[in-house]
């Protein structure tokens, strides 16, 4: 189902390849491994090739300008380590690795879905995963099929209550992804959560010590990449001021203010009072959402994770088109989409579900000039 649904995606980015223009990564009607590493996916090859730079770049006013502390190393490292391997060059050994990770994590996703929801909503859960508008990240040069499959297999040890095994798997996600913060709190209320139940489900305590230190062991592998930058550059906020770079096209150069980002935002786009209204919104139809029915199914603890990464993207990340790649790590919800059985319903999805994959691949992908939609 997997290689299915990557063959279907290859076809639509060769159409769009063909009739690719020149641009900043490159020639016209690039092949596709060229136009699978466009955008970002040259920050990586940066980054595998050349390394990070020991002294933060500016803009003639001053300011950090972007870098490449903003892309984290477990990625790269993994794709430099094949192409070393292999022979191969950095274009289609990063497409391989991807797809790879992207392979693994479909099967882990069914691993984990099938307890929850049962063996045919979990098999049409891994088809949505599979087919989703953002599953061409998938099979791009980009650190989201890796992410993805560390986190599938950290949610299923969580699941399995298999606390030691999760501090490796922890540490290399949070090197993968901005990812460390949002667990450590999903952690941590997981074992709240456990806490207060130990009445009906047995939390003995050497568990309690395992999941409350790897609570915090994910919290400093939160801090680990910006610490990491401070130490190599010698400015304590080189990696939020690089971060910070990225949106000042929309709003200028400023601090990071938790939870402001998201209004800054809606402000930019839909003005006032629209725009904050808007978020209010949608904080509310979320918060709804996570108690319908099919959602509450998914179990306790992937509801937990769910709304503790949608917390980390409410206090962090400025919303523009490249939000759509940050919602990834909510797909646990696919398994609420899927639990419908009927087959009318099945195939509109699955439908929808190509039919916005070729609009993403449209609007943020192909490179239209001055293109301010970057995925």
């Amino acid at each position: 189902m997997y290689a299915v649904a990557r063959v279907v995606t290859t076809a639509m980015m060769l159409v769009l390849a063909a009739a690719q223009d020149a641009n900043a990564w490159t020639g016209a009607n690039p092949g596709y491994a060229d136009f699978a590493n466009m955008w970002d996916g040259n920050w990586y090859h940066i980054v595998a090739v050349v390394g990070y730079p020991a002294e933060l770049p500016l803009t003639p006013e001053g300011r950090v300008a972007e870098n490449a502390w903003a892309f984290m190393p477990a990625y790269p490292l993994v794709v430099r380590a094949v192409m070393l391997a292999t022979g191969l060059s950095w274009a289609p050994a990063a497409v391989t690795v991807s797809v790879l990770f992207g392979a693994g994590a479909a099967l882990l996703f069914h691993r984990l879905m099938a307890p929850l929801i049962g063996g045919s909503s979990a098999m049409f859960a891994v088809a949505l995963f599979c087919v989703a508008p953002l599953s061409p990240m998938m099979q791009i040069a980009y650190a989201e099929s890796m992410h993805a499959f560390l986190l599938t297999l950290a949610l299923l040890l969580l699941l399995r209550r298999s606390y030691g095994w999760l501090f490796p798997v922890v540490a290399v996600m949070s090197l993968t992804r901005p990812s460390g913060l949002a667990f450590a709190l999903a952690l941590g209320l997981h074992v709240v959560y456990r806490f207060a139940r130990r009445g009906q489900e047995p939390f003995p305590a050497r568990e309690r010590v395992l999941a409350g230190s790897l609570a915090v062991f994910s919290a400093a592998m939160g801090f680990a990449w910006p610490a990491t930058a401070w130490a190599v550059t010698g400015s304590l906020s080189a990696y939020t001021d690089t971060e910070l770079a990225w949106r000042s096209a929309y709003i200028g150069y400023g601090e990071l203010v938790p939870f402001a980002s998201w209004f800054q935002g809606a402000d930019w786009w839909l003005g006032s009072p629209l725009g904050p209204i808007l978020v209010v919104a949608l904080v509310l139809a979320f918060a709804g959402a996570m108690v319908l029915p099919a959602v509450r199914r998914l179990g306790v603890d992937l509801r937990i994770w769910v709304a503790s990464y949608a917390l980390y993207l409410l206090a962090v990340f400025f919303p523009q088109s490249s939000t759509f790649r940050l919602l990834m790590p909510l797909f646990p919800l696919l398994g609420a989409v899927a639990q419908p059985r009927s087959a009318t319903y099945r195939a509109a999805v699955v439908a929808a579900s190509i039919a916005l994959q070729w609009g993403w691949l449209l609007v943020c992908w192909r490179v239209d000039g001055y293109d301010w939609t970057p995925p």
